[in-house]
């Protein structure tokens, strides 16, 4: 993993000067700068004309600030932006979020999946919007934190081209199998594994998501070859996973707990610190024998950095009061989901 490293500045020749800066004075340009001050009688012109161009100056100036004014917002439907396929904990998310969010701004708020490349090709789309407050982007672990440092460029910068306007929700992982793999726990898996190096492919919601970095952790620390299958969002990822297609996977547990109520998939381990009053049955990683395996998810609300903070301030505001809503924390506990509007300062 390497960062994206910064630009070097480039020497400039003494041959080749800036088109934007001014042409320095030639000598014979610098002697008649230097030449004798005006006779008295014309310095006295001079200074009377000041007081008049100063004001015609304030005025030229003064004009554009005088026709300055917020404009209003919003202007036209939002979009938000959801960079992985219908289906999964993001866009179900922000599904939820935007119908109450429309309602209150009085515009209808569109949400616009755009999946690929574990989320980046979303957050960039969202990224380069225009800062107006009307694009929103439901960001996520990976595309914030992970995909920067896995990928040598995501076409955004995480920290330079967003804002964050809240935290929604934390949720952890669930390591889920299908019950044709016959495996009752994570010590059987990783014994099955070793058995077949290479052979065993695990799915995640896409390359740099808390699923593929799940799976690459356990790889690591059970000293296990595995083979990875990303897919453009949890949504398909799970589809195959219930079909046999693949035969196991880390999921977010927003996604998966309808299909481990309809025993589709067997819950193995969750990848929080303590267990999930969602799974209390289910141990967590290091209960079962795989320490260091600790992955939480989580999703927030991002808009384009230059958005006015007035604007940013409102959304915040928005978003929480939705959230805090009991229909609408209830809806997201069966979802699996602790909802967290916590602020722009946990993200």
């Amino acid at each position: 993993m390497s960062l994206r490293a910064s630009e070097r500045a480039q020497p400039m020749r003494a041959d080749r000067r800036d088109p934007d800066l001014p042409t320095p004075p030639s000598p014979a340009s610098a002697a008649h700068a230097l030449r004798p001050l005006a006779p008295p009688r014309a310095r006295r012109a001079l200074l009377a004309l000041a007081p008049a161009a100063a004001i015609a100056l304030s005025g030229w100036v003064g004009a554009p600030a005088a026709s300055a004014q917020p404009s209003p917002w919003p202007q036209r439907p939002l979009r938000f932006v959801v960079p992985f396929a219908p289906g999964g904990p993001l866009d179900v998310t922000a599904r939820l979020i935007a119908q109450p969010l429309g309602a209150e701004l009085q515009q209808p708020v569109i949400v616009d999946n755009r999946p690929g490349a574990g989320g980046s090709t979303g957050a960039a789309i969202a990224a380069r919007a225009a800062p107006d407050g009307h694009t929103l982007l439901m960001g996520a672990l990976s595309t914030h934190a992970v995909n920067p440092f896995l990928y040598p460029d995501v076409g955004y910068d995480a920290e330079r081209d967003f804002v964050p306007v809240t935290l929604v929700a934390r949720v952890p992982n669930v390591l889920v199998v299908h019950p044709g793999l016959k495996v009752e726990s994570v010590a059987q898996l990783v014994a099955l594994a070793r058995a077949k190096p290479g052979q065993l492919a695990y799915g995640s919601g896409g390359g740099g998501s808390g699923g593929h970095l799940a799976g690459a952790l356990l790889a690591q620390r059970a000293r296990i070859e595995l083979v990875h299958v990303p897919y453009k969002g949890a949504a398909p990822a799970m589809a195959d996973l219930v079909a046999g297609r693949v035969p196991f996977m880390f999921d977010n547990l927003a996604s998966a707990l309808s299909q481990l109520k309809a025993g589709r998939v067997v819950a193995l381990a969750v990848t929080s610190p303590a267990r999930s009053r969602f799974l209390p049955d289910v141990p967590t990683m290091a209960e079962a024998g795989q320490p260091g395996v600790d992955i939480t998810a989580w999703f927030g609300v991002f808009v384009p950095a230059g958005v006015p903070s007035d604007r940013v301030a409102r959304l915040h505001a928005l978003v929480a009061g939705i959230l805090a809503q009991p229909a609408v924390r209830e809806r997201m506990a069966s979802f699996g989901r602790d909802t967290a509007a916590v602020g722009a300062v946990a993200l």
